[in-house]
């Protein structure tokens, strides 16, 4: 069973995509995203497999909950720096927003 003190190790953090696009190399359907997690984290590069629900024109400006202290993973030919969180549902994955706007690199707490 987690701890509580688990959970306080991940860096979840609110980012806005600026860049989607098609990621033709992976496996399974994906995305390429790059999301901007703000002044003091940046630009971190994700693999999201959202296409079931999400199409690359929707997603750009879109504000994120991403964990931001994974170790890179390989993904094909793409780095992929931060894990975007979403819910599978039947549809397929959602992502998981914030309930309104707020600031880029804002930490869930």
């Amino acid at each position: 069973m987690a701890e509580f003190d688990d959970f306080l190790k991940l860096d979840i953090r609110v980012g806005e995509i600026v860049k989607a696009e098609i990621f033709e190399k992976a496996k399974k359907p994906a995305y390429k995203l790059w999301v901007d997690f703000g002044s003091d984290i940046g630009i971190k590069k994700s693999s999201a497999q959202i296409t079931e629900c999400y199409n690359t024109e929707d997603l750009t400006g879109k504000q994120v909950l991403g964990v931001v202290n994974f170790p890179p993973r390989q993904v094909a030919d793409f780095m992929s720096e931060a894990l975007v969180l979403g819910v599978y549902s039947e549809q397929g994955v959602v992502l998981i927003q914030p309930e309104r706007p707020v600031k880029k690199g804002d930490k869930l707490g």
